[in-house]
């Protein structure tokens, strides 16, 4: 049986697991697509208009890391494996893995 504690673990890592794919994601679209619009056809309404929603998802997902980790349950270096992929160019997605792996584990000691 789930405790209520436990479901709100659960649906915080599928939240944080969608702010680390968003974060990653809005990052490729800025640098596969708005940035070489700007620099090969001249097009920097592209910057424009990506730059701003891949910062919106970066706050978005510092935000959701505060939440995450305010629990207290995580250790140390899980958290600074979580800063520290927000930092580093497709480090979300690592870090979305390795999210995914601990509510796998959540699930299959709940049943």
């Amino acid at each position: 049986m789930r405790s209520p504690e436990m479901l709100e673990e659960i649906a915080q890592l599928r939240r944080m697991r969608f702010a680390s794919l968003l974060e990653g994601s809005t990052l490729m679209i800025l640098i596969g697509i708005a940035v070489p619009l700007k620099y090969l056809e001249g097009l920097s309404v592209a910057t424009s208009i990506v730059g701003p929603i891949h910062g919106m998802a970066f706050i978005f997902y510092f935000w959701m890391l505060i939440q995450t980790v305010s629990d207290g349950k995580w250790a140390l270096n899980d958290v600074i494996r979580m800063i520290v992929a927000a930092l580093i160019p497709f480090g979300t997605f690592v870090n979305e893995r390795a999210l995914a792996r601990r509510q796998a584990l959540l699930l299959e000691t709940t049943q």
